[in-house]
This record gives structure tokens, sequence and C-alpha cells, in this order.
């Protein structure tokens, strides 16, 4: 005779098959989870003296209809009558009208790696009183750096994305008709030399200092350039916001390959439990580390309301002559006082969790605001609280 095994039981199957696709789900969700909390090496930092240098310069904008400097604008008299001399022109700067020219300060970024006849974006800004730039066009304006040296030439017809029309109280103004931009209105005429080459070693900076960040990036550097070929650890974490980077004889002359390999890298970022307040618009904003102790709540509303209504008292007929019309103001006090409610956050809750909680004693974004500067003042946030 022939022994059947016995069969286990449908819900046997039913359990193993949930507990399979369980992990099935719990498999393919977590990698895009960790993924999603990475970034990229260039979006947390930047090689050290790789950076913009700001330039500023003085200049003439001509051309106004009417809405220049004003007689009085003594510095724009004295700049228009200096330029026309040195163009063989001699004035009385007492005598020059400058209601069509306005005094402007020109600034623009001047960025790394720039070349000489590169174009730059300039903003053009008013220095007097000048009422609008419109329709105007910049003069050959210098722009020096900190050492007071020419590194671009800015001149342009002016753009102010705006306008300004009318006269007197009757006016029509579109954004801000002083201060405007001219594209690609500045050409670059010197160059901020930085040496990329024959670099022994790079300086990575964190543009957020912290120290797991820091030792995280250096870890993500050694374990591509290993999967590279490199023997050894070439990046090290220096402090809370530079990772040092050494370049050895294998990326000598390859040094933009090497800094294009680790700024695609993903870096874990850890951050630091943060709350941000801004009082003046009621804005609240938590992050998902922030963490609350034992605490209890209270809150309670009161609400005075003062109400006057005004009732007309008129004469009754055949009252007699010089009888008045009476205005007689009645007021009204009415106090409401809300009921308290005290809501229990035990230790661990989390963000999401102290919302839904103050959400059921029916706060607002302001008294959310009190309650977090009391709760914090209590030594239960477990949080940075800024205002701002």
């Amino acid at each position: 005779m022939k022994k059947t095994m016995a069969r286990p039981p449908i819900s046997s199957y039913r359990t193993a098959r949930r507990i399979l696709y369980a992990f099935l789900l719990m498999i393919s969700v977590l990698p895009f989870h960790q993924a999603a909390e990475a970034a990229r090496v260039k979006d947390i930092a930047s090689l050290q003296g790789v950076r913009d240098n700001s330039l500023i310069g003085y200049g003439l904008v001509i051309g106004l209809n009417g809405t220049g400097d004003k007689t009085g604008t003594l510095f724009t008299v004295q700049t228009l009558s200096s330029m026309l001399n040195k163009m063989g022109i001699t004035v009385d700067p007492n005598s020059v009208k400058v209601k069509n020219v306005a005094a402007v300060m020109v600034t623009t970024k001047l960025p790394p790696f720039v070349r000489t006849g590169s174009r730059l974006d300039v903003t053009v800004s008013s220095l007097g009183d000048a009422s609008s730039l419109q329709g105007g066009t910049l003069l050959l304006t210098p722009l020096k750096g900190p050492d007071q040296k020419v590194y671009a030439i800015a001149q342009g017809a002016v753009s102010i994305g705006g306008f300004i029309g009318g006269q007197g109280a009757d006016t029509s103004q579109k954004n801000h008709p002083t201060a405007g931009r001219i594209a690609a209105g500045a050409l670059v005429e010197k160059e901020v030399l930085f040496p990329f080459e024959d670099q022994e070693k790079f300086k990575i900076v964190l543009r957020r200092q912290d120290f797991t960040t820091a030792l995280r990036l250096s870890d993500t550097i050694n374990s591509a350039l290993a999967a590279d070929g490199a023997s050894t650890a070439l990046a090290r974490p220096l402090d809370a916001g530079t990772v040092e980077l050494q370049v050895t004889e294998k990326y000598r002359g390859k040094e933009v390959a090497l800094l294009a390999l680790i700024e695609s890298l993903d870096v874990m970022i850890d951050t630091p439990a943060r709350v941000v307040v801004n009082e003046r618009t009621g804005t609240i904003v938590m992050g998902d580390q922030v963490r609350i102790a034992d605490v209890a709540i209270a809150h309670g509303n009161l609400t005075i309301r003062v109400r006057t209504d005004f009732q007309v008292s008129q004469p009754p007929p055949l009252a007699p002559q010089g009888a008045q019309t009476v205005v007689v103001p009645q007021g009204e006090t009415e106090v409401i006082e809300g009921d308290s409610k005290i809501v229990l956050m035990r230790g661990g809750t989390t963000i999401g969790e102290l919302i839904r909680g103050l959400n059921s004693i029916g706060v607002t974004p302001r008294d959310l605001i009190s309650i977090l500067q009391a709760i914090k003042a209590a030594g239960a946030l477990h949080a940075d609280l800024e205002i701002l």
C-alpha cells in the first residue's frame, strides 16, 4: 500500500505567501528609500578656492525721458562734466541739466574659470534721485574687484522688466523702475587664475558643517576610488566642514576627471534636529528628526469683544424750535473663554504626532509658536529652536 503524505493546510500556504510578498516588497522599497535621503557631492560641497568674485563700478545711464537725477544731485553733474571734458568738450557744471542722466552703481559676479572675452550679466541700480531707468543706456563702465583692478567692462541698454507711467497721483507702476539688468552686458577683460593643474591635494568644503556627513563623504570617496583601482585611502576628513583629497600619480594631469567622478557620488546627509519659526508670518518648518520628551500641554482661549452701536434719536413731532437729532452710542462688551484642554505627549513623540495632537485642541500656527517656545524652555524639545 502506498503511503500518502498529509498536505499542509491551505492557511499555511497563504501565510507563507504573505511573508514572501512582504519580504519582496521590503527589498524593492529599501533601495529607493535610501536613495531619496542621499545627495550628490556637487549639491552639498564645493572645492576650496573655487568661488565667485564680486565686481562693482560707477557709471552713467543716459537717454532717460526726464526721469533722471534732479539738478541738486551734485555727483551726477560732476561726473557728466568730467566725462565731457575728457572728450574735449568744456562745459560749466553749473549750467548742466541732468534730467535725462542718472548716476548708477553696476554690480556683477565673476564666476570661477571664466576667460577673457566672456560675457556676464550685470545689475544697474540708481544712486541718486532718479525716478526711473526705463529706456536708458549705460555708458562704458569699468568694473573693479576689491584689489581696485579692472576685471570687466559694462555697457548696453538697461532693461527694468516693468514700466512707470502717468503724472502726479495718477500713475501706474510695475516692478521696480530704479533698478534693472543688462543681459550679457559686461565683457571680461581680466581672468582670476586658479592653480588647478599639478595640485597635490584638494580640499572639499561642505556647505553645512557636520562631522557625520564629513566622515561619510570621505568614506564614499575612498570606496569609489578603490573601485577605480586606488590602493590607499585618498580622502580624509580634517574637521566638520573640510575633506582633504590626495592626488596620486595615477590622477596627475587628470584632475578634471577625478573631480568629475567625485562630484557625481551620492552621500547620505545627516541633518540636525531643528525647528525654524517666523513670528512675523506665522510660518513653522520642522524636520523629521525632531523629538519631544514627556510633556503636558494645556491650551485655552480668552476672547474679549467690544462692540458699539450708534442709535439716532430724532425730535418728536411738534417739538420746540431748535430741537436737534442726537446720536446715542450703545456699548456692549462680550467675554468668551474657551474650554481649556490638556494634551499629554509621551517621550519619543515625533513631530507628526505633535502636530496631530495640537490640532486636536484647535491651536493656530501663532499659538503653536508660543507652545514650541514653552516646550523648549521646559527642556522637552530635543531640537534647536531658531526664531527668525
